[in-house]
């Protein structure tokens, strides 16, 4: 009889339950993890309440870390570091979360309005609970740790790249930069460009022992082409530096030419290492104009250019933006010293292994003793 591993169905086989396997390892973890920051609100809340109520201030979580180490000796996460951070977890996000039929907190949609703000539940338990350690210990307002929240979702962040982009106050510099998108792109396209851009960009991965020259920002820039493309934002996809187009008989070269996948355009970047002058928008609109007739097809949207300089006046660059019918914007670009990123770095929610790591998701899965 052969042996069913040299069975091909067999190996087929083998290869649905793994793949089963993995994806109900991977709800289980998400269904963990809610659960789990639900725990981590209610029992935030818990504390809160005491504390106003019995007047026993700093010293019931200290007592509290204590006790529960007596009681739950094998069990971690209940540190006096992480009692505080769950009664902030509560005390921060409780008023503005907006009621849901069933669901943890009820509020009012006046209080809201009021507010200013708004958080679903959906959002807050749908991210890891280190990633709302980064975000609570280092955002200063509702509004900014709402935005870093939706956009982890949104782009799958690791902890390491929420890290990341905090440090580089990603919220202060998203969607900013002055542009003329409103006025010659159509909604919602405009809408979605001006959140393609940011001012300014921050490349800290720069070590030059000389001096430098906008080509050499320009190399250093590929040479770090991931990096680059994180810090550029999702939906950039890489075409080419200095990328020639012949217009009536004269070599042309674009500094950097992107394109958009969620745009579904032509992403042309002029890159100057001097303070913007009107000069550049034109120069740029010239090279959008030929992008459009050269290489964009029948299904993409306009082609968008955005000048990088070192410095800027807004004023003028808005009067320069004000009657060219093609889409830029102008931002900013600053140059740090070189930091070494997490080599595991990713742009994706913890892998099944960091949620084991985290909450055990194997013997929760498996034992069944």
């Amino acid at each position: 009889m052969n042996s069913l591993t040299d069975n091909n169905e067999y190996k087929n086989f083998i290869v649905d339950v793994a793949t089963k396997i993995k994806q109900t390892q991977v709800k289980l973890a998400v269904s963990v993890n809610r659960g789990l920051l639900h725990f981590y609100f209610e029992l935030g809340g818990m504390i809160s309440q005491k504390q106003q109520k019995a007047k026993w201030g700093a010293r019931l979580i200290e007592n509290m870390a204590k006790d529960i180490k007596k009681e739950f000796p094998q069990l971690k996460g209940f540190s006096r570091t992480n009692l505080f951070s769950m009664k902030k977890f509560y005390e921060f996000y409780s008023p503005y979360l907006v009621h849901q039929a069933g669901g943890l907190i009820e509020n009012t949609q006046d209080k809201i309005v009021q507010l200013g703000a708004e958080l679903s539940e959906e959002s807050l338990f749908s991210i890891p609970w280190r990633h709302h350690t980064e975000i609570l210990n280092q955002t200063n307002s509702i509004e900014e740790a709402i935005y870093y929240i939706e956009q982890t979702i949104k782009n799958n962040w690791s902890r390491d790249t929420l890290a990341i982009n905090l440090k580089s106050k990603l919220f202060q510099r998203d969607g900013k930069g002055v542009n003329n998108f409103s006025n010659t792109l159509p909604k919602p396209l405009s809408d979605l460009a001006v959140q393609t851009i940011k001012d300014p960009y921050v490349f800290d991965f720069f070590s030059f022992d000389k001096l430098f020259i906008e080509r050499d920002i320009e190399n250093k820039l590929i040479d770090n082409i991931t990096k680059f493309l994180l810090e550029l934002g999702k939906g950039f996809a890489f075409v080419g530096k200095q990328y020639h187009l012949e217009i009536a008989g004269v070599d042309r070269y674009i500094d950097l030419l992107f394109y958009h996948i969620e745009l579904k355009c032509y992403v042309v970047i002029e890159l100057k290492n001097k303070k913007f002058i009107p000069e550049y928008a034109g120069k740029l609109n010239y090279y959008i104009s030929a992008v459009d007739t050269m290489l964009k097809k029948e299904n993409d949207n306009p082609t968008i250019g955005i000048v990088l300089c070192r410095d800027k006046n807004n004023i003028e660059a808005e009067f320069a933006l004000r009657d060219i019918n093609k889409p830029i914007g102008v931002s900013e670009f600053e140059l740090k010293l070189t930091e070494v990123l997490p080599e595991n770095l990713r742009s994706s929610l913890p892998t099944i292994e960091e949620f084991e790591a985290q909450l055990s998701l194997e013997n929760i899965f498996f034992d069944t003793k």
